[in-house]
């Protein structure tokens, strides 16, 4: 497989390419062939907050927490009682040594 290089890119271009790469959760060298891709298939990502198109074309997505916990709480809106939380069976194992 045959490799490029750009030289003499800029620093705030560079920074750039770096932050972006770690927003998509994605090394420097996978975010650069993420766009070339892009470029070279004329494809665009799928207008999705926080959405990826990784390599094989696949769009991943993902939720903040926010959203998250917003759709949990409308689906289960009654805690469960009755139970034992996790937290207070871990804080019991714990201060029992």
């Amino acid at each position: 497989m045959p490799n490029l290089s750009v030289k003499d890119v800029p620093e705030v271009w560079a920074e750039a390419l770096r932050q972006r790469a770690a927003r998509n959760h994605r090394s420097l060298q996978g975010e650069l062939m993420a766009i070339l891709e892009n470029a070279v298939m004329g494809t665009t990502p799928v207008a999705m907050p926080h959405a990826t198109v990784s390599t094989s074309g696949r769009v991943q997505g993902w939720k903040t927490v926010a959203q998250i916990a917003a759709e949990l709480d409308a689906k289960y809106p009654n805690p469960v009682t009755g139970v034992s939380r996790g937290v207070d069976i871990i804080r019991a194992e714990r201060d029992a040594r």
